[in-house]
């Protein structure tokens, strides 16, 4: 599972796709409706959060914004709590340099003519979700 803390708009359509179906994956072992992924490590910072179904909420609308702009059809009504105005998650610039380099380097081998429209950038937006904060790569992070 990969609940990416960059924006969508850096990944090709694998990454948005399937970070789509991690997210709606995510909603529901938050809201309690499967037994698999309960202790993956990327749900950490959503279950700190305040409200974990509302931030998951947050987190998939803007997926579905960026699958919209373009021209991607993901059905909205699978959101739980669409909308919901939530306090953003903190997340360490270690750790978006960490995905950053993690997404190019799946770009260089799935999406080479992506990965070309990205170089020059050296410190790349985040989901709005998120605020980033200065730290190291998070601890619930698992490298690969």
């Amino acid at each position: 599972m990969r609940l990416w803390s960059l924006h969508p708009r850096y990944l090709d359509r694998q990454g948005l796709t399937g970070g789509w179906r991690e997210a709606l994956l995510a909603q529901a072992v938050l809201a309690g409706r499967t037994t698999g992924y309960r202790a993956h490590p990327q749900l950490v910072r959503f279950r700190a959060h305040p409200d974990p179904a509302a931030a998951v909420g947050s987190f998939l609308l803007v997926l579905a914004e960026e699958a919209s702009a373009r021209g991607y059809r993901f059905d909205r009504s699978r959101i739980d709590h669409p909308g919901a105005a939530v306090p953003r998650i903190r997340v360490t610039d270690g750790q978006v340099g960490y995905e950053w380099q993690h997404l190019l380097a799946k770009l260089a081998q799935r999406d080479p003519g992506r990965l070309a429209t990205l170089s020059g950038i050296t410190t790349p937006e985040v989901h709005p979700l998120f605020e980033v904060v200065s730290g190291p790569v998070e601890a619930w992070e698992r490298p690969v």
